[in-house]
């Protein structure tokens, strides 16, 4: 696209429909999203386009809603799928209204790559397979996910090609018919009338009402430089900016990549932020104000005093960014959660099951707000110096996309690493009394009763998608552009 002429919104726009045919697996136009976007005239603006709760409930001994484990190797997690699951989609029209509100070139050719690969068909490789093996018994659930993901009886294996010929007619009449097709035409009424035969929750009603919001970033600093983000009632960008406020309290760069210590200070500062979410963030998530009280320097100072005070005791999601030489920036991040399993017949587009994960739904399944945006630890986040953008990164990775992408901005700016090095060092998580550790680290031999927590030690054999996939782009001082692909989910960089 930018070989075309456009810029880093029609790329961005144009990879992430690409994306519903490369990572069909992770990202789907029955999904939900954000783009944070820095114009060229150093407008910022944050594009919600994440799902939306239905507006009414049903007798849930009516809804179709199933329990799978995704198995990632070292931890299993539990997701729900099922019609019961579906929330009200939003990427196709993110997307669409994005393109319309910042793009340059014509919508056919934005959509031209996303056909050609639906058309023509994907070589999978070893992540793309990987992601199919581990999602199993939910693209198996079905005959139409069956058709898409096992047209020969047995799951796509890596080297064999992926086609999806009915998105790629779908695409194609999107393009000419315009998005009102998706939400109202056919396509809509044939999702409605599955969901109350069959035991889901949407009604046509809620799709005729879905918005794009378009937002204020969340704007806060990090050893002088500016952090953008995305703010409330998503939680992602403000668990982020609280932890590095945290730890700006450090000079992390004496105390070394790796040690020990960095990895106490960081597994500190993650279980302090969790405490802090509990006390009061999950229950204000909808005022106005949740933001600023949750970041104030007297709620951080709080918490910061304990920081160095330790005493002992799959991410379904589909991450770009992009700079241009305009100025303009794009960091989008769009996920269908694992998939319900459901294909919206003759389409290829298989719907989300963002009704069935847990970690979106602190409060229980069922137990959502009616018709209101749900909340997502999505954070497609930027560095801007000089209100310039200088890092534009976002991560996959459900609950770990929070702390591996403030890992990578520490790694950049504490440690001075080059952007590679950033990306692909090895990562940590801590949260519920778990610390997840990948191997790389210098302290590998460290005892487990010298951090803050009673819990499990959990040390990975390999480096995986668990931690996330932070693809980023970096803006140097003199003008050059450098990015890195996460190599935990086979990720890539292009220039031109």
């Amino acid at each position: 696209m930018l070989r075309l002429g456009g810029n880093a919104f029609d790329a961005a726009v144009a990879a992430v429909l690409a994306s519903c045919v490369i990572e069909a697996t992770l990202t789907s136009l029955a999904g939900g999203g954000f783009l944070l976007a820095h114009t060229q005239h150093n407008e910022n603006i944050l594009f919600d386009f994440f799902t939306q709760t239905p507006g009414r409930k049903r007798d849930v001994k009516h809804v179709d809603f199933c329990p799978v484990g995704v198995d990632f190797g070292s931890v299993i997690q539990e997701f729900h799928v099922g019609l019961g699951a579906i929330a009200v989609p939003g990427t196709a029209k993110g997307l669409f209204h994005i393109h319309q509100r910042l793009g340059r070139l014509p919508l056919h050719v934005i959509v031209e790559p996303a056909i050609h690969y639906a058309k023509t068909g994907v070589l999978l490789g070893d992540f793309q397979s990987y992601c199919l093996s581990i999602l199993k018994p939910i693209l198996l659930r079905t005959a139409g996910s069956r058709e898409i993901f096992a047209p020969n009886g047995t799951l796509l294996q890596s080297g064999e090609t992926l086609t999806i010929p009915n998105l790629a007619d779908t695409l194609s009449y999107l393009a000419e018919a315009g998005i009102e097709a998706f939400y109202e035409g056919e396509i809509a009424q044939q999702l409605i009338k599955d969901c109350q035969e069959k035991g889901g929750y949407l009604t046509l009603e809620d799709l005729k009402n879905y918005q794009v919001i378009e937002r204020r970033p969340l704007k806060t600093s990090y050893r002088g430089n500016t952090l953008l983000t995305n703010p409330p009632p998503s939680s992602g960008g403000s668990l982020i900016a609280f932890t590095l406020s945290l730890l700006s309290q450090l000079d992390l760069s004496a105390v070394g990549f790796g040690t020990t210590k960095h990895l106490k200070v960081l597994s500190n500062a993650m279980r302090l932020t969790n405490q802090a979410r509990t006390d009061g963030y999950d229950a204000n998530l909808y005022q106005p104000d949740v933001a600023q009280n949750f970041l104030s320097p007297d709620r951080i100072s709080q918490y910061a005093n304990q920081l160095t005070h330790i005493t002992n005791k799959w991410g379904s999601t589909t991450h770009l960014s992009v700079i241009d030489a305009e100025g303009n920036a794009a960091s989008v991040t769009s996920s269908n959660g694992e998939g319900s399993s459901y294909v919206i017949p003759g389409t290829g587009v298989m719907m989300n099951n963002m009704l069935g994960e847990a970690d979106l739904h602190p409060s229980g399944f069922h137990q959502w707000q009616n018709n209101a945006r749900i909340s997502s630890m999505m954070a497609p986040t930027m560095m801007l110096k000089h209100h310039q953008p200088e890092i534009v990164l976002g991560s996959g990775g459900s609950n770990r996309i929070r702390t591996a992408i403030l890992q990578v901005i520490s790694n950049i700016i504490d440690f001075d690493m080059s952007v590679g090095d950033a990306v692909n060092s090895s990562r940590m998580h801590w949260e519920n009394d778990v610390l997840n550790l990948e191997p790389g680290f210098h302290g590998a031999d460290f005892e487990k009763t010298s951090f803050p927590f009673n819990g499990e030690l959990v040390s990975w054999e390999n480096h995986n998608m668990f931690f996330g996939g932070v693809h980023t782009v970096m803006q140097h001082p003199d003008g050059t552009i450098s990015g890195a692909g996460d190599r935990r989910r086979s990720g890539s960089v292009a220039s031109c």
